[in-house]
């Protein structure tokens, strides 16, 4: 893709944005970065790239300089169905991603993974994966890397793993993942998307240009997901946490395990066919049913990338929670506090409460934020039985008490540090506070790093101050 000389206009002063912007300027184009607030709102990095010889525009983009663009390099959040975006696309210019961009100039092979819950976990899985067999890797995409930051560090005999958005999805051309994978579909980013199908579509794009050469990972046990199988050129290989499949990972409940099963990958085909038992549960680190899923998608793209099952048994043994996702903070007077502030949507909320459904002791959930137009009522069982109480904060506060009051004690509050003093007045010696929001996080937050990074100090805090009380 030929840039040197070529006017080009980046929309979004965030990560994507800036990368991309200093891609494209390093490369010979002539870049404006755009975004809605003023200059004096962007963060430093991107400010810094006016000596980069990148122009600086807030606000809305003139006609003028519409009529001069030749390509269009979207950040996710940008729908695109934006009018300015739309006008330039109909006067002829290209209308990419910041994804698509690098896939052009990316050298190698590339796993790219995708689903409404569960992503990060598993790119983090499985770029480990191929580095602890020697293969090599690095990693990028929605996971927080810009992946256009990697093109000078890829290599021709090395793997790219990415982590892709549904927004990201929908401004791809030529992306052309050897291994793709879609871990599950749920409600999510109704606000965003019309319906379930719409927002399905634009994960299906993951495999628009594999070919009978490529291998697409599909959960077995979500129906539309499934579904998928048949309709695609590349092979399919398939896994399930719910049922054995005659072909695929799955996992096997009971076996050699003491209580959690077996994880299995079996074949049929002549040459190396059979089964063979890569790992039992008890060895995993992580918590939940929806992390056994995790590590089966992980594995099955190890084997597709030639990774030994002896060096991903190891790897998965070792494999820590990333950063946010059911991860333990600490423990204050008995009770244990769980940061899983990557849960922004009901289905991965309910996820972290099922990972502690066997728990002897009960939760105070802590829910709230930009809600995303579902409801909550699916919580309602679990919250049930297992909660002693809900913390509940953010613009979709109201909301939640509303749908969810009858199930347990609600208690409002107006930050995160409240949040937690009062969710730790509430718990009892056994317990665990979990942050499991169910909703966005940016009506308080920049983000859900920023959220969990609140919530880990707030139970620092409260830990200090039952310290100070103790002596």
């Amino acid at each position: 893709m030929r840039l040197e000389g070529k006017k080009v206009l980046v929309i979004g002063a965030a990560r994507s944005g800036i990368a991309a912007a200093r891609f494209l300027a390093a490369r010979g184009a002539t870049v404006a970065l755009n975004d809605r607030k003023p200059i004096e709102e962007w963060t430093d990095e991107a400010r810094a790239l006016k000596a980069e010889g990148v122009g600086l525009l807030a606000g809305d983009v003139p006609m003028w300089l519409m009529d001069q663009i030749e390509l269009v390099v979207t950040s996710p959040g940008v729908p695109p169905k934006n009018i300015p975006v739309r006008y330039m696309e109909r006067a002829g210019a290209e209308v990419i991603g910041e994804v698509e961009l690098a896939a052009r100039h990316l050298r190698g092979r590339i796993v790219a993974i995708t689903g409404t819950n569960g992503k990060t976990t598993t790119t983090a899985l499985v770029a480990e994966l191929l580095r602890g067999a020697g293969l090599p890797t690095q990693v990028g995409g929605n996971i927080g890397t810009p992946l256009v930051s990697l093109v000078d560090s890829s290599r021709e005999d090395g793997w790219t793993v990415v982590e892709v958005s549904s927004y990201q999805l929908e401004t791809i051309v030529d992306f052309h993942p050897n291994v793709a994978v879609v871990l599950n579909l749920m409600p999510d980013h109704m606000d965003r998307y019309e319906t379930l199908t719409d927002y399905g579509a634009a994960k299906h794009r993951i495999f628009r240009n594999q070919t009978a050469e490529d291998v697409a990972v599909l959960n077995a046990g979500d129906p539309v997901v499934a579904s998928w199988a048949s309709g695609l050129r590349a092979h399919v290989t398939l896994f399930s946490v719910e049922r054995e499949l005659e072909e695929g990972l799955f996992l096997r409940r009971g076996g050699s395990s003491s209580s959690g099963g077996e994880l299995v990958s079996r074949t049929r085909d002549s040459v190396g066919g059979g089964e063979r038992v890569l790992m039992t549960r008890d060895e995993m680190q992580l918590r939940g049913l929806h992390n056994v899923q995790n590590v089966l998608a992980a594995l099955a793209c190890g084997l597709a990338c030639g990774a030994s099952p002896d060096s991903m048994r190891e790897t998965v043994r070792n494999f820590r929670p990333v950063e946010h996702r059911l991860e333990r903070v600490g423990e204050v007077a008995g009770v244990e506090f769980y940061n899983d502030s990557k849960a922004t949507n009901v289905d991965a909320a309910l996820k972290a409460l099922e990972a502690f459904a066997a728990h002897a002791g009960r939760i105070v959930l802590i829910l709230g934020g930009r809600g995303k137009n579902a409801p909550y009522a699916p919580l309602a069982p679990l919250i049930e039985r297992k909660a002693r109480a809900l913390v509940v904060l953010g613009e979709d506060a109201e909301r939640i008490e509303s749908e969810l009051k009858a199930h347990a004690r609600v208690i409002r509050v107006g930050d995160m540090a409240e949040a937690v003093r009062q969710a730790a007045e509430v718990a009892r010696a056994g317990d665990v506070v979990l942050l499991a929001p169910a909703c966005a996080s940016w009506d308080m937050f920049d983000s859900f790093e920023h959220r969990g990074r609140v919530f880990k100090e707030a139970v620092e805090e409260v830990s200090s101050l039952r310290f100070q009380v103790s002596s």
